[in-house]
């Protein structure tokens, strides 16, 4: 029996690729599905992984996400979750990880990508990889960085 597929979000593949941290995706989750306006987004700066597949939707995003004001791909990915039965999506987006909740979808971020890679072995220290995502101006709250660092036994 196949695990109940992952989704995500543009800013995720985004930033793990920006750290060379990317192929922990498929490491923790195998296949990760992709909405089209994502696939869009990320074009510019990411080329999606084999292990990644775009989905289109077969049902228009609708209402309740529209009235989010959410972009394109946080809307996608959520409606693509929502779709699939995911077990987890990926967003970094407040606003989006809100609705996601609101939704009762299990949601993950950036963060909690490399925390999780670090408590499976796949990383042996966060604290790089949250330095260079500050070095590219990915925002972390500074209570938030210190749990992470926290969690990860990198506290010192």
């Amino acid at each position: 029996m196949t695990p109940a597929p992952v989704v995500s979000n543009a800013s995720p593949l985004i930033a793990l690729e920006q750290i060379g941290q990317l192929p922990l995706l498929e490491q923790l989750f195998g296949q990760v599905f992709v909405p089209p306006a994502v696939a869009r987004e990320v074009a510019p700066s990411v080329t999606l992984p084999d292990w990644t597949q775009v989905q289109v939707l077969t049902q228009a995003v609708g209402p309740l996400i529209l009235g989010a004001s959410l972009g394109a791909g946080e809307s996608e990915a959520i409606s693509l979750a929502l779709e699939i039965n995911a077990r987890l999506v990926i967003l970094d987006d407040r606003p989006a990880r809100r609705l996601a909740h609101a939704l009762r979808l299990p949601v993950i971020g950036t963060l909690g990508i490399l925390l999780t890679a670090k408590q499976r072995n796949l990383l042996s220290a966060v604290r790089p990889c949250l330095d260079a995502l500050l070095q590219r101006d990915f925002r972390i709250a500074p209570a938030l960085h210190e749990q992470i660092l926290i969690d990860a036994g990198e506290n010192e």
